[in-house]
């Protein structure tokens, strides 16, 4: 369970360092817009992203088992954190993450990194096609510049609502919304290396601020962005509110060990090195912990800025370590700015996002699964679109382990996820 960074700093160089480094601020450019987007969609203020990009992306890096991981606020959390804030507010998701980071450090103590791979593949890629599916719907409110419309958080009601607002749409928001896509897209698949995002959202709000355009931004929605980190403090905690949080938390201990394990494998192979598990849900652990002390998200390994740390160059957790301390360098000199991103060009982003979350290359694929699995990927999806994650994770999980049972595989292969990092 010893951190990886021990082991890269033996026989580390400056040329790593310098290399390291590159790869950190690129990282940070391209974490920068996303980690705002992604609070925002969750129900939280956009300073929560910011705030979990530092503190669990530093931690994750310092303690993790990775060379290479990259940690922060993820798209797959914004289901469950927009629920958990809606019951019990935003004081709620602060103890819930607590206690997933603790369910965390105890299953990294206890050895538990490898039983995560039991959780049957099609569970994983369902609930994660739903949750793309939810996040594309829930940004089309600022795409389409809907901002005076009450769109209800439930799927099945929101597409209604949506449809009944048509006749308001803001087509200069929509038109932002377009660009912001269109170029995010291309940019990615041209040079996957570039934080493309960051200048295509740049643009795009530097256009509404000079043109004048009746668009929101972050600063006409939310306030000015406040610079570097609030003082730690623990939120409020009663025994009540821990019995009602418990199952959240869970599922959020759960989604983090997943992706974290899932951004772990993607960046093994892309290095020809090994993570260590245990080691990863110990860093996990600590990270959420630590993340909702400032007023943080949820945090996890990410798969697409992994991927982008190793195109970048970085091999070491050095290249996590400066992200995490650069996106803090921005927001002391730079929060300013940040109030004027355009909330139809993060909207567009967390919809790309979403596109390549559900990765609809490998729908051939998945119709090739054995008639069971195919039922499983289907059941999970369609929980998670109509009920909520916690019944669609366990309900998928259970059943996917009563079939594994019952074809008598009581031992799992070695995982082989698909390689997401095209995001």
């Amino acid at each position: 369970m010893k951190p990886k960074l021990l082991t890269t700093l033996r026989d580390y160089t400056w040329r790593g360092f310098a290399a390291d480094s590159l790869a950190g601020v690129t990282v940070a450019l391209v974490a920068l817009p996303l980690s705002i987007a992604i609070a925002i969609a969750s129900g939280a203020d956009p300073k929560a992203g910011l705030v979990t990009a530092i503190v669990a992306g530093f931690l994750i890096s310092l303690l993790g088992g990775s060379r290479v991981q990259i940690g922060g606020p993820t798209g797959a959390f914004i289901v469950i954190v927009y629920d958990v804030i809606q019951q019990h507010g935003f004081n709620g998701l602060l103890v819930a993450t607590m206690m997933a980071g603790l369910i965390l450090v105890i299953g990294g103590l206890l050895r538990a990194g490898r039983l995560i791979s039991l959780v049957p593949e099609p569970v994983i890629e369902g609930f994660t096609v739903g949750i793309a599916l939810i996040i594309a719907v829930s940004q089309l409110k600022d795409l389409l510049g809907l901002s005076a419309t009450t769109v209800p958080a439930d799927l099945v009601e929101a597409v209604p609502a949506l449809w009944a607002a048509r006749d308001a749409v803001n087509p200069a928001a929509l038109g932002v919304g377009l660009f912001s896509i269109a170029g995010i897209a291309l940019l990615r698949r041209l040079a996957p290396w570039f934080p493309g995002s960051l200048l295509i959202i740049a643009a795009a709000s530097t256009a509404v601020a000079l043109l004048v355009l009746p668009v929101d931004t972050i600063q006409s929605r939310f306030g000015a962005l406040p610079a570097g980190l609030p003082i730690p403090a623990l939120p409020e905690i009663n025994i009540q509110l821990v019995g009602e949080l418990l199952p959240s938390a869970f599922v959020i201990a759960f989604l983090a060990g997943v992706e974290s394990l899932l951004s772990a494998i993607v960046a093994d192979r892309m290095i020809g090195a090994a993570h260590r598990s245990n080691a990863e849900l110990l860093a996990q652990g600590a990270a959420n912990i630590a993340s909702p002390l400032f007023g943080g998200l949820p945090a996890t390994g990410a798969i697409a800025r992994t991927a982008t740390n190793v195109r970048a160059g970085g091999r070491t957790p050095v290249a996590g370590i400066v992200h995490a301390l650069v996106i803090l360098f921005i927001t002391l000199v730079a929060s300013r700015l940040a109030g004027y991103l355009a909330m139809p060009a993060l909207a567009g982003l967390l919809i790309v996002t979403a596109w390549i979350m559900s990765e609809p290359a490998r729908w051939r694929e998945r119709m090739r699964l054995q008639r069971v699995d195919r039922a499983l990927l289907f059941l999970t999806m369609i929980l998670t679109v109509v009920t909520d994650l916690t019944i669609a994770i366990a309900v998928g999980t259970i059943a996917g382990l009563a079939m594994r049972l019952r074809r008598r595989k009581i031992q799992p292969e070695d995982w082989s996820p698909s390689d997401r990092s095209e995001l």
